[in-house]
């Protein structure tokens, strides 16, 4: 499906080539720009085609067209989706726990690609599936999906440089009455695809933790990442000796008490690419969550 952007060009870039403002204004990758060189219409500057070598004046309309195609080998799948919000370059959904984000051996058709897949190619639109940010298959919670490749470039520099913050809500395991910070190195623990571990010679890891409520066996606590590692809270929360409850991976806690680690992705906040508008979205907790809480809230009445 075609995404068509149009830039009146300004005094700024006047007498300029054109790469230079796909780089500067569009802030768009080479990567980005080689493929709209594939197109005749890729890039136009009042109606013709032009090369990215080619100089614009002020006042010249420059349109580009990006070009998109159906993800391949994501089985389109009618799956009830909470969308959040949806424009023309972006998705946000709140996505339930138990459900991947992308399909994997042994479940190539329950996921949240599967369902976005579907949704799209009910509406006549051919398109890629782009995740902007990951939740893990039980975590439940807002994410952000691209609807084209220029948005989810932009979009992952924003996770970079922390313009795209995240917000979580998680319940750990033991009575924490402190706020902190774990400033801890993580990578990926030797012989398994899975398992991550804190470890010196992983990557910087930065994870802002904030007690929100205490329930003496637990604590409910308030996230916020500086950096996104894979499964950065549960292992950080795990090193310190308060892993989320119901996270049998990296806890003590038996699968059958808590089906899945108490984590909600509840808050996201990001620039718009084409508006600058900032955009800000919040969550409740998942359902389970909420009456694992209560529970917590009884047995302790």
């Amino acid at each position: 499906m075609d995404r068509i952007f149009e830039y009146r060009i300004t005094s700024e870039y006047s007498g300029g080539n054109i790469k230079t403002v796909l780089k500067q204004h569009f802030k768009m990758s080479s990567a980005l720009i080689k493929e709209l060189k594939k197109y005749d219409d890729g890039i136009r500057v009042n109606g013709r085609h032009m090369r990215v070598v080619d100089t614009v004046m002020e006042g010249d309309l420059l349109t580009i067209t990006l070009r998109d195609t159906a993800s391949e080998n994501i089985i389109p799948n009618n799956i009830p989706l909470n969308i959040v919000y949806e424009d023309e370059d972006i998705l946000v959904i709140d996505k339930p726990p138990g459900m991947p984000v992308h399909p994997s051996m042994g479940n190539y058709e329950n996921t949240a690609a599967n369902a976005v897949m579907y949704y799209f190619q009910s509406r006549g639109e051919d398109r890629v599936f782009r995740a902007v940010n990951r939740l893990d298959k039980d975590t439940s919670g807002l994410m952000v999906v691209a609807k084209n490749a220029y948005i989810h470039a932009r979009l992952g520099e924003e996770i970079q440089t922390g313009e795209l913050r995240r917000r979580y809500v998680c319940i750990v395991c033991g009575d924490m009455t402190e706020n902190g910070t774990v400033d801890a190195p993580i990578k990926r623990a030797d012989g398994s695809v899975i398992n991550r571990i804190v470890a010196a010679d992983g990557q910087r890891a930065v994870t802002h933790y904030r007690v929100l409520k205490r329930y003496g066996k637990y604590t409910m606590l308030e996230m916020t990442l500086e950096t996104g590692r894979t499964h950065q809270i549960r292992v950080h929360m795990s090193y310190i000796g308060h892993p989320l409850a119901g996270d049998w991976l990296y806890g003590t806690e038996d699968k059958k008490t808590v089906l899945r680690q108490m984590l909600h992705s509840c808050y996201l906040r990001f620039v718009h690419p084409i508006t600058n508008k900032e955009m800000e979205f919040h969550s409740k907790c998942a359902q389970d969550m909420s009456e694992f809480i209560q529970k917590i809230l009884e047995k302790n009445a």
